[in-house]
């Protein structure tokens, strides 16, 4: 009976939560989606320790809100669409071992020729490992906007590592007829399951290896690919493409998307691979903030500024309202 009221309370609690995520309004099909980086950057926060936790659930909502920043960012910084992903069948699938590219940036630049190859086909794993290396500075410094920063920033980068779509070249489905597949994976499903997924992790583990935590996320997600196509294909194959596709009301605009009939028969196709990727990258992430910290000399938190500065907050907002004014361009990347 304790058993039953444990599990009972615990899905309660998850759909509560989940529930209130859902009234996040939908955004740009980058990465996981507007939605997909604000969930997990929020789930996030709930994998850390007590020594954290305080601190960070003060900070959920700039956490939560900031989670899509780096995606906003690409309109207006030239070299920020690498960061989000990794061509790992440019290289072959050997590039992702110890043998395969170099773990040191510098190292890997000068095996592929120069910066401009290594960009042309993507950094993310490299972004999240920089990324970690600042944050634990930060932690050391005791700097509350630098911390708040950079963990939002880095959330978002180790979710996308996460994503099968960022691993290849056919990253929307563009070389094999299926164009459209990245939001349908990454966006569309998770907005239309996440409700009914079981999202909770427990506490993030401490990182022995974080730079390697950050490629084995990219061999993970690789290995996905071949699944997220194939299963694509055979139902598409098995619904005529008047069900394929349908039009929903998204604010003030009529928009052409994947009915909910197809979405959903994909979504069993997969097997749950969407569920386990989100729940894997939520657990990630609080490994990444836990790791910086403790590398950090694991720094008391209640001594800090417990919400980010007024001057911190006046730059978000002007970096959020440049990116919304910059003018739409294609950018190096996956820019789709």
């Amino acid at each position: 009976m304790k058993e039953w009221l444990r599990a009972h309370a615990a899905r309660v609690g998850r759909l509560v939560l989940v529930l209130g995520w859902l009234a996040l309004p939908a955004g740009p099909a980058h990465a996981w989606g507007f939605f997909g980086h604000r969930l997990l950057n929020r789930l996030a926060v709930y994998t850390l320790p007590p020594e954290m936790l305080p601190f960070f659930k003060a900070n959920i909502e700039y956490l939560t809100n900031n989670a899509t920043r780096p995606d906003s960012r690409r309109t207006v910084v030239p070299t920020e669409a690498p960061r989000h992903f990794m061509d790992v069948d440019v290289y072959g699938d050997s590039a992702l071992t110890r043998h395969g590219l170099p773990r040191a940036y510098a190292d890997a630049v000068a095996l592929v020729g120069g910066e401009d190859s290594l960009l042309r086909h993507g950094i993310v794993p490299w972004q999240v490992a920089k990324m970690k290396g600042q944050l634990t500075a930060a932690f050391q410094a005791g700097d509350t906007d630098r911390i708040l920063y950079l963990a939002a920033d880095l959330g978002h980068y180790v979710a996308d590592a996460c994503v099968p779509l960022h691993t290849t070249r056919n990253y929307n489905g563009q070389l094999t007829g299926q164009r459209g597949i990245h939001a349908l994976w990454e966006s569309r499903l998770p907005e239309l399951q996440a409700a009914d997924y079981d999202l909770l992790t427990g506490q993030a583990p401490y990182l022995e290896q974080p730079t390697e935590a950050a490629w084995a996320a990219v061999a993970r997600a690789h290995a996905a690919v071949d699944s997220v196509f194939t299963m694509e294909k055979a139902v598409s194959g098995e619904l005529a493409e008047d069900r394929k596709f349908s039009y929903e009301q998204r604010g003030n605009q009529t928009i052409r998307t994947y009915s909910r009939e197809f979405s959903l028969a994909y979504h069993r196709r997969l097997g749950g691979q969407v569920e386990r990727q989100l729940r894997y990258a939520a657990r990630l992430i609080g490994a990444f903030w836990y790791t910086a910290w403790v590398d950090a000399g694991q720094p008391d938190l209640t001594g800090l500024d417990q919400q980010p500065s007024a001057a911190a907050q006046l730059a978000a907002a002007q970096e959020s309202k440049a990116a919304s004014a910059a003018p739409a361009r294609a950018l190096p990347g996956h820019d789709e």
